[in-house]
């Protein structure tokens, strides 16, 4: 029998006397079709001349062994060192993983999670600080809630809970008052900090934990001393710079940036303009990336477990349980003082003396 024109998949299963459902499944190869129900779908699909769309299968194939990565940056490597333990453990379960890059843009990463419900991605996992914005929480849930309902699996790296999903959550307020604790201890009592853009939840917990430890020691941050920046190289790069032409010869002693990617960038500036690290000026960062170990000096940070972060992640988003109720696994981070910290060298200045009303 010559094939009819257009033979689609309802075509099939109405001669069969299936549901289309049915009939999909007996021509995937799924074992839950009854053998007498798979024959007679093949048998209607050979009769009437039935062509799959190759390109339907091949998405709903995806649909099994495929993981969407929506990141901040791909090429700062606190997201790959992250992208990594998320890669790693991907392929210890068969599963291919897409990864995109928002350049911390919010539109940007709710549109790639359209576009990743839209491919039926297994699952979807979102790296880095969300976003302190009502309006965007309530987009990505309005594109999240329907993708759990359907069985989708989603799971976060780095940022609160507003989503009601798995999530993997660095104590950045924590680290960040440990940290200052630590540099309190080395004898430093003037700090400035090189921050991010305020309404990342990453930087408005470290800013507040890294403030948090200072009042702990007795010490605190004038509003001149924190300079904001992007969460870039060149950001810290910027920030570091202007921090020097605000301060003038009255530098702080020591410099918190609340990533090292800034610091980094901060450290180039310091040695550009002649300040030497630590001997002028202190500077510390967050996250541990493997590039601070190799700088000259080395870097203080507080140590994250990146990679393990990442197949975290993977993990709770692959897990199988019954309600699925959404679970955090809160990461701690530990203090690591390099040679890039080192005690004050020139005395604390004293706070200038109260006067009482006469």
């Amino acid at each position: 029998m010559a094939p009819e024109p257009h033979v689609t998949l309802d075509t099939v299963a109405r001669r069969a006397g299936v549901s289309l459902a049915t009939a999909s499944r007996a021509l995937n190869g799924t074992t839950r079709v009854r053998e007498e129900l798979r024959q007679r779908v093949r048998a209607a699909a050979d009769l009437l001349g039935y062509i799959p769309n190759a390109h339907a299968q091949a998405l709903a194939s995806a649909s099994n062994n495929t993981v969407g990565v929506v990141c901040h940056d791909v090429g700062d490597p606190y997201f790959s060192a992250i992208a990594d333990g998320v890669m790693r453990a991907a392929a210890e379960s068969d599963l291919l993983v897409m990864l995109a890059s928002t350049f911390r843009e919010p539109e940007r990463e709710i549109a790639y999670v359209s576009m990743l419900r839209a491919q039926r991605a297994r699952a979807i996992l979102l790296i880095g600080s969300g976003f302190q914005d009502r309006a965007w929480e309530r987009a990505m849930a309005a594109e999240l809630d329907p993708y759990v309902r359907a069985g989708g699996r989603v799971a976060v790296v780095s940022r609160h809970r507003s989503l009601r999903v798995d999530a993997v959550l660095p104590e950045n307020r924590a680290g960040a008052a440990a940290l200052a604790r630590s540099l309190l201890a080395l004898g430093h009592r003037e700090f400035a900090v090189l921050s991010g853009p305020p309404e990342l939840t990453t930087v408005s917990d470290r800013l507040t934990g890294f403030r948090e430890g200072l009042a702990q020691g007795g010490a605190t941050l004038r509003p001149e001393s924190v300079v904001r920046g992007a969460f870039t190289r060149q950001g810290g790069y910027a920030a570091a710079r202007e921090l020097l032409a605000r301060t003038g010869t009255h530098r702080p002693t020591c410099v918190f940036a609340v990533t090292d990617v800034m610091a980094v960038g901060a450290l180039a500036a310091f040695r550009e303009a002649g300040v030497r690290v630590p001997e002028d000026i202190s500077l510390a960062g967050f996250d541990d990336i493997p590039l601070v170990r190799e700088l000259t000096p080395p870097l203080s940070t507080v140590a994250l477990p990146l990679t393990a972060m990442g197949k975290e992640a993977m993990a709770l988003a692959l897990r199988e349980a019954p309600g699925r109720r959404s679970r955090v696994l809160r990461v701690g981070g530990e203090v690591v003082l390099r040679a890039s910290t080192a005690p004050p060298s020139r005395p604390p200045v004293a706070p200038p003396a109260e006067r009482t009303p006469c």
